[in-house]
């Protein structure tokens, strides 16, 4: 004997409970019996319209009536023509019935807990009778049953218990006499007097296991709407999947915390009776589904992360706690007295504190009982003011082979840690299957998906990106993370998914990630007005785990931005200059607040493009070196200018040249000027720990006075001519000596300047040429032959693939 239950959400409409039909027949050669749920969502509308009935509104009336035309609907769908008079009529019996009930509670005002189980039982007996006329209109030898005939109960309306000594034989004595296959309603039973009761939340379920265990069943199969016990709520966990096998025990404690699948009371008849639960997906049969018994076989440490959210958590806490007995009974009796259920406790040994987590709607009621008990310690100020935290979910990790298993606890709180989740309180029970966190609410989605990641995609790292700037760069980057994004899975074991995006105009989000094929072309068509308060806003409210600010403007206004996303925990990386060349304070701040929140400020792009600058000058500093001199041509535009600055050329050809191939800036000046290269000493200064100001910098500027004010980029080059003869007396002053003119930025002795000067043939300046960086470092251990770095130093190419690559930095760090 098997016993099959298919819920609600199975049986929700015709088309439905025709495929539930075809499920049955496949079962032919079996002795089967099958608990039928209400159709989906009817329960709810029965205790809406009884609801509205005690309140005196006669919309209940109109809401009964499409009641009644939804179950008169599904008979005429699901039988033929016929046959339909009689169970049409016997429908219209229980409407009516049901018509009465409600019209009483609408006369008298008052609905008890024993009424609305009356009222709530219509939707099983309406379902299971109807689908049970379906099976018989399809030539399938069935009866319906009516589970009030056989399941007994206590008079504890909404919730009552059973008395499984007198089911079981009314279960036995009624089967031995019925061969056919039973239609049994679910969730419904009968009190000692007679009075329909109900089994609770899940009651279905529960009813279906009752069967099983009074039948000795070979297995309880439950038909739901999902694969079977997932490893997360897929609804929240995107790449959750379904667990082949987990004990009793294990599913069990995912139920307490929230995993809805199967509940805990379903459990507790097949395991007394060690009866295997299938749960498998009414929408795919095929799918194996999860198989629930003693003996699971599934390797995973874990077999699964749950949540419970809507948690409030109470501390008492005070002197008048340590060594003191019988506290603990009080405080628990007096919770109990109230029927409020104590979901988590945390103790610390110093017995200073009790935390308890609780429903918050139970939380008001929970804290005047405790402060009523406890009124005499609290006015002599032996137990503090007990506190109340809200907006708090539990989350757990489960499985039983973290018992004796080391490093999944640590394992837990580094997924947590790194992402910013403040853990409010632990428990953990001596059996080691379950580790429950208490969290801010805000943070579920985020730490579901980062344990998630830990535990069961550990080799996996998913970074969700939000891109600002989408032009040269921004766009190049987009370009090498789709070129690259297979090797990186396959190889490195990151996924890099783009969430969000934004230009000056448009900004487009996707939670699931843009298409990389696709995205500028989608911002461009269907991207909402550009608003960066917004933007900022969207990303933290997310609040996905491993996400990335990448910032590819120059802009002053986005690098504002920075702070506020620190201390949301998200991550940074920008070849933007604007932030760390601003005041000292702020710089020192952003990456204290990194460290602060456990998160990444990365700028290695910030100077040299592509080349590992930064990341060599900190390693050295790391490791106890000490910084000696800094020497670098960290202009790319500007090296280009000067190297190809030669003989027979003028120099403001040779700059509109370089405006002509992209390599300037929209306004040459702004390269000229010298303040960009200004910008990446101050940096490389306040790495090597020198608290320098922009305004320390000495900057030579190359605009001629006389082209520094407001003028077009064409006016400024053409009024550049003037000044050819200048520029063509310091390029033949340097050639007469065999030097060679270069834009320098020079660090030492605590002082920076960056400036046009000549070096010699012997100097490794002299050969660079292009768009070329070189930095020298010269440190306490390279000391008679400076650190060499040179490569490219400009272009989109490069500086894309060093965000790439301090992006993938965070990837890795998150592991």
């Amino acid at each position: 004997m098997k016993i099959l239950k298919f819920g609600g959400s199975s049986a929700a409409t015709p088309e439905r409970i025709k495929a539930i039909i075809e499920i049955v027949k496949s079962y032919s050669q079996e002795d089967v019996a099958v608990v039928f749920s209400a159709f989906g969502g009817v329960t709810d509308q029965l205790i809406q319209l009884s609801q509205l009935a005690l309140e005196g509104n006669l919309e209940y009336k109109q809401k009964l009536e499409q009641l009644e035309k939804r179950h008169l609907d599904s008979v005429r769908e699901l039988t033929k023509v016929s046959t339909q008079s009689g169970i049409l009529a016997q429908v219209k019996v229980q409407i009516n019935e049901l018509e009465d009930v409600l019209h009483g509670i609408f006369l008298v005002k008052e609905r008890t807990p024993r009424t609305l189980d009356y009222i709530m039982s219509f939707g099983e007996r309406l379902s299971a009778f109807i689908i049970c006329e379906a099976f018989k209109d399809r030539g399938l030898p069935t009866e319906y049953l009516d589970a009030r005939k056989v399941i007994r109960t206590d008079s504890q309306f909404g919730y009552a218990k059973v008395d499984f000594e007198v089911t079981h034989k009314l279960i036995r004595d009624h089967f031995k006499n019925h061969l056919d296959t039973q239609i049994i309603t679910g969730f419904i039973a009968t009190s000692e007097s007679g009075e329909t009761t109900t089994l609770g939340r899940s009651g279905s379920d529960y009813s279906a296991a009752i069967f099983a265990g009074a039948l000795n069943a070979s297995a309880l199969e439950i038909w739901t709407d999902v694969d079977g016990m997932m490893t997360a709520d897929p609804r929240m966990v995107k790449k959750a999947f379904t667990v082949p096998q987990m004990s009793y025990e294990e599913a069990m404690e995912l139920s307490h915390f929230g995993a809805k699948v199967i509940f805990p009371a379903t459990m507790q008849p097949a395991m007394a009776h060690r009866i295997p639960i299938l749960v498998k997906n009414t929408f795919n049969p095929k799918a194996e589904g999860t198989l629930i018994s003693a003996d699971s076989v599934n390797g995973k440490l874990i077999k699964g992360i749950s949540s419970m959210n809507n948690i409030s958590l109470l501390n008492v806490q005070g002197s008048g706690l340590l060594g003191v007995v019988g506290v603990s009974m009080r405080l628990f009796t007096t919770l109990a007295r109230e029927k409020i259920n104590v979901i988590l406790i945390s103790q610390a040994s110093s017995e200073h504190s009790i935390c308890i987590a609780i429903e918050t709607e139970s939380a008001a009621k929970a804290k005047s009982s405790i402060e009523k008990e406890f009124i005499h310690e609290i006015h002599d100020e032996l137990i503090d003011e007990i506190k109340v935290v809200q907006g708090l979910s539990i989350v757990a990790v489960v499985g039983d082979k973290m018992k004796q298993h080391p490093g999944t606890s640590g394992r837990m709180f580094s997924a947590l840690g790194k992402n910013g989740v403040n853990v409010v309180a632990i428990a953990q029970g001596s059996s080691e299957r379950n580790i429950s966190t208490v969290i801010p609410q805000i943070d579920v989605s985020k730490s579901l998906n980062a344990l998630h990641d830990a535990f069961f995609l550990s080799d996996k790292k998913t970074i969700h990106v939000f891109l600002l700037g989408t032009g040269l760069i921004g766009s190049t980057l987009i370009k090498q993370v789709k070129e690259q994004f297979q090797r990186l899975s396959e190889q490195n074991k990151l996924e890099v998914k783009l969430i969000g995006m934004a230009n000056t105009k448009k900004m487009l989000f996707d939670e699931n990630g843009l298409s990389l094929d696709a995205c500028l072309a989608q911002l461009k068509e269907s991207g909402e007005a550009m608003n960066l308060k917004s933007f900022v806003g969207k990303m933290i409210d997310l609040n996905l785990p491993t996400s990335v600010l990448v910032d590819c403007t120059s802009s002053e206004e986005v690098a504002d931005q920075y702070e506020e996303s620190l201390s949301a925990n998200i991550s940074i990386v920008t070849p933007n200059k604007k932030a760390n060349s601003g005041p000292y304070e702020h710089y020192k701040k952003l990456k204290a607040l990194a460290r602060e929140r456990g998160v990444r400020f990365l700028y290695e792009t910030n100077v040299g493009a592509g080349l590992p600058v930064i990341n060599t000058l900190n390693d050295l500093l790391l490791s106890g070196d000490r910084v000696i001199r800094i020497e670098g041509v960290l202009s790319g535009t500007l090296n280009y200018i000067f190297s190809s600055f030669v003989k027979g050329k003028v120099f403001s050809e040779v700059v509109a040249e370089a405006k002509a191939k992209g390599y300037t800036e929209p306004d040459p000046r702004d390269d000229l000027s010298g303040m960009d290269v200004a910008r990446k000493i101050l940096i490389l200064s306040r790495e090597a720990g020198i608290p320098l100001e922009l305004a320390d910098i000495e900057i030579e500027n190359l605009v001629p006075e006389n082209c520094r004010g407001e003028m077009s980029a064409d006016s400024f080059l053409s009024k550049l001519k003037d000044h050819d003869a200048y520029f063509e007396n310091l390029r033949t002053k340097a050639e007469t000596k065999n030097e060679k003119l270069r834009y320098q930025a020079i660090f030492e002795n605590g002082k920076a300047s960056v400036k046009l000067g000549m070096v010699k043939s012997d100097h490794p300046f002299y050969s660079l040429s292009g768009s070329d960086n070189i930095i020298l470092l010269t440190t306490e251990r390279y000391h008679d032959r400076p650190m060499v770095i040179r490569g490219p130093g400009a272009g989109a190419e490069v500086t894309a693939a060093g965000v790439f690559a301090d992006i993938i930095r965070i990837g890795n760090y998150s592991n």
